[in-house]
Parts: structure tokens; sequence; C-alpha cells
């Protein structure tokens, strides 16, 4: 065979593989509302930057059951590209092959990527789109996944790890997003359960749909499972490569800083009206937050789960931050079982990759009630403690009105080595709220006082102005300064820029045991 053949067949092959499962099985991607890997990836990466890697490989196993399909590329198309300039590691699984259902082959692509991405410390992205394990080969397949789930844990905390669900994934094929460390997943064509709709329905007697069972809505509301929902795949992963633009590339370096194109000296007279005077009135902590940080750009994590606590990612003069902050408007912002685990996830992040903590708290304790208790609220809220105690990046908080009780020390207090707490003059920092604390106090004085109404109404007051201010905190030094609002953008701006250099270190040990 001369050169020119030689050459010819080299373009033959690699056209063949850019093919995937052909034309007909393209098509009915397409009419499912959903791209091909390659378009996926053409999109997700900046233009001409992506290079493919082990484009040739094929499945090694006998025909049985695959009726002689035997594709270039196998399931999954690997390799490595750019976002916005910066080195990206990348696989997407081909549904078009063989269901994109997951080979021994398959498996051994993936974990090459994650290994080259370990090496060069960049970020890995997966691209799930695939029936599961492939049957056929039995257990190979099945090593496959134990191979990727190993590396998912060893990965974990050293490079940014990111699944994108945009079509099945089933059974053991969903613990690899599970181990990752942010999930999106697209609005009606992708889905995650260990089980499908016919097995539920034949062990359990429940009739329930793919989307009910494992839609993006049910995992982004109700289970937690799914940090962002995006209708469409081109709007999904531009919203991966907005987010890849928070994020450092390994946890030795710091995240990517921009160029301010806001006034880190902006004041904003709006906060000074924000939180209601009566403190049992609501309001929206996402109005604060959009105009205390840069451009009032905030990219909301899990915006749809636990809803009465926002994490998320921000700028404040150019920088990246993570943002912590509870929400009045659900629950009164208390912490709660499901609000614990999604803030205490968040700032474990923050800590892995250098990113500095800025904690806005409006909180009046912890959700009381017999769920609460049996479901283990003492476990699960203790991670949000063990998460910013641990924590040894820069930890900014500011109290603009409630802080009670043990949720007054969990949310980034002094005491759990907060660096910086700022307080507003509505900051309310106390074991709990006037009324609580009067019926206790005073129980015997109220329950023989010909007028109980009127005497709690004066002792509320005396409590009230003893305790419910900043004051009392600050004059024990758990709070540095008490703040005009208008000026809290600029003091964290500043109280950030003060510890930039920072360095903590924690007593040498294998790892925590968070109560997980």
């Amino acid at each position: 065979m001369s050169s020119d053949e030689k050459l010819r067949r080299l373009i033959e092959l690699k056209q063949t593989a850019r093919n995937g499962g052909g034309e007909a099985r393209i098509d009915a991607q397409h009419k499912r509302g959903k791209l091909t890997a390659r378009e996926r990836l053409d999109i997700l990466l900046d233009e001409g930057s992506f290079e493919e890697l082990d484009s040739l490989v094929r499945h090694h196993v006998s025909d049985y059951g695959l009726d002689g399909q035997r594709y270039h590329g196998d399931s999954v198309v690997t390799g490595h590209g750019h976002v916005d300039g910066r080195l990206v590691f990348v696989f997407a699984q081909d549904f078009t092959v063989i269901g994109g259902t997951l080979s021994e082959v398959a498996g051994q692509k993936i974990c090459r990527i994650m290994d080259l991405a370990m090496l060069s410390g960049a970020p890995v992205i997966g691209l799930n789109d695939s029936g599961g394990a492939r049957i056929q080969e039995g257990v190979g397949s099945l090593a496959g996944y134990g191979e990727i789930f190993t590396r998912n844990t060893l990965a974990s905390g050293v490079i940014p790890q990111i699944s994108v669900i945009m079509g099945p994934t089933a059974g053991g094929a969903v613990y690899s997003p599970a181990i990752t460390d942010f999930i999106f997943m697209t609005q009606e064509t992708g889905q995650m359960y260990i089980t499908g709709p016919e097995v539920v329905r034949a062990v359990t007697g429940e009739d329930v749909t793919h989307e009910q069972l494992g839609g993006a809505t049910a995992h982004a509301t109700h289970s937690g499972v799914s940090h962002f929902t995006v209708a469409g795949d081109e709007a999904c992963l531009g919203e991966v490569r907005r987010l890849l633009s928070f994020l450092p590339s390994n946890n030795m370096e710091d995240p990517p800083a921009l160029e301010p194109e806001d006034d880190p000296q902006r004041s904003s007279s709006d906060l000074l009206t924000i939180v209601p005077d009566e403190s049992s009135r609501p309001y929206d902590m996402r109005a604060v937050i959009e105009r205390v940080v840069d451009g009032a750009d905030f990219m909301e994590v899990h915006a749809g789960f636990a809803q009465n606590i926002m994490v998320g990612f921000a700028r404040l003069d150019g920088r990246t931050v993570g943002i912590v902050g509870n929400q009045p408007l659900v629950l009164a912002g208390v912490l709660d079982i499901d609000a614990s685990r999604k803030a205490a996830r968040f700032v474990r992040f923050c800590d892995c990759f250098n990113i500095p903590l800025v904690t806005l708290t409006d909180v009046p304790g912890y959700l009381p009630g017999v769920a609460q208790e049996h479901g283990g609220i003492i476990a699960h809220g203790a991670k949000l403690l063990f998460a910013y105690a641990e924590a040894t990046v820069p930890k900014v908080n500011v109290i603009l009105r409630k802080a009670y009780g043990g949720a007054y020390i969990v949310m980034s207090s002094k005491h759990l080595r907060g660096d910086v707490n700022y307080a507003w003059p509505t900051g309310e920092a106390a074991v709990m709220g006037a009324e609580g604390a009067v019926n206790i106090i005073h129980r015997e004085e109220l329950q023989n006082s010909a007028n109980a109404a009127e005497l709690r109404q004066t002792l509320m007051a005396e409590y009230n102005e003893r305790f419910s201010n900043p004051y009392a905190a600050a004059e024990r030094g758990f709070i540095d300064d008490v703040i005009d609002p208008r000026e809290t953008r600029p003091r964290l701006i500043r109280a950030l820029a003060m510890l930039q250099d920072k360095s903590v270190t924690n007593p040498p040990k294998k790892h925590g045991n968070i109560p997980l």
C-alpha cells in the first residue's frame, strides 16, 4: 500500500469516527431535541481548540448481542481544548453509538482523560448521555465505572470536576456525576436515576414517568442532586463556560481575576431601606447581593433547592468570591437539614479551590420539629459548622439582622475562625429573639402578673434594648465593626484585599471526619 493510500485510509477512518453511529442515528438524536457529542463539544470549547484523543479505539469483545457493531472511537469522544483560552479536558458520550453505553474501552478513554487532567492541573468536564453499562460486555463495563469512580474521588479537591447531564444517566452511571463538584441538567432531556420507572413500578407499585422520577426539575428542587437546570443543550453549555470563568484550574492556583469594571468605592443608598424595621418582615437577600457585588452579577448555585439559604459565585473588584446568605423570603431564612447540606458542600468547595467566602447573615435559628430532629438535623446542621471551622480561605461575614443561637455561631462567626465580622446597625446577635427569651427568663413573673401582656411588651422592649443590637457583641470583640450599610461593598473589598495573602494550616492529619 502506497503512502497516499495509507493517508486516504487514515482520513477515511477519521471520518468514520466523526460520523458516530451514522446519519440515521444522528437525525434521531436531533429529533429528540439533543445535539450530538461533537456538536456539544463545538459549543463548549473555544473555536478550533479541540484536540481529540483515542479516536480510533474500538471495543474488543465478541459480537454477542451487538450485531457486528464496532465503531471507531466507540461510545465516547474524548480530548482537550480551551474555554476562554484556558485548558480543559473533556469527554462527551455519544448516544448515536450503541446508545452511548459504557464499554470497557470507553471507560479506559474517560480514565485516560481524567489522568491527563490531574497531571496537567486542569478541569475535567463530562457530557453525559448514555444508556448505562454495556450489558453485552458484562463485568468489563462495570470495571470501567469503578475505575472512573476512583479517579473522581482522587481528583476531588484537586481539579474542578463538572458533569453535564444531557440525556439518560442510569444505574451505576449516576455515581460519577454525584462525586463531581457541580452537576448541570438540561430540562426535559437530562435524566438521572438508579432504577428506571419500570423497575420502580415492578418493585414498589409506584407509577412514575422518567421526568418525574429523575428529571432536571426533580433533582433541582427535591433531591438537590443537580446544581443547575438549563433549557436546551446550547444554553446549558454556555452556563458551564460561565461557571468556569469563576473557578481556578486547580487547587494550587487562585481564581482568575478580571479587570474590574465596577467602582470598588461604590456605595448603595438602597441598602438603607432593604431590611425592614420590623424584624419579622421578610426581604430578598438577592437584592442585597446584587447591590454589593460587581455589576450585580451573581451566579446562584442550587437555586431551586433549600431556598432558605443562597449560595453562589460573584466578583468583588474583579476577584471571585463565594457568597453564602440566608434568604428571609423563605422560611424566614432558618437553617434546616437541606440548607445545612447545601451550604456546607459549597463552603467546602470554595475552601478546596482558594475562593474567599462572604457570608451575609440573617438567621433566626435552626428549624424546630419532629421531622427535622428525626431526619438528623443535629448531624446535618453540624456539617455547616464543620465546613466553616475547617475552611482556611479568607472569611468575611456581615450580620444584617438576626443572628440567633447556634445559627449565629455556625454562620462564619469569629468562634469558627471567621477573619473579619461586620454588622449593620440592624444586626442582632443573641441567644434567641426577645419574645422567646422573655418567656423563659420571666416565666414566673409573667404567670403571676395581673397584666401579663403589657408586662411582656415592657420586658421585650428592655431585652431588645440590651441584646437586640450589634453593640454588645462588638464590645466583646465578636464583631469587628458596626458599619453603614451603604458602605458594605467597599468594606468587603478592603477586608478581602487585606486577607489576600492569608496563610493558615490545619493540624496534620489524613483527613477530618465530617458528620456525613
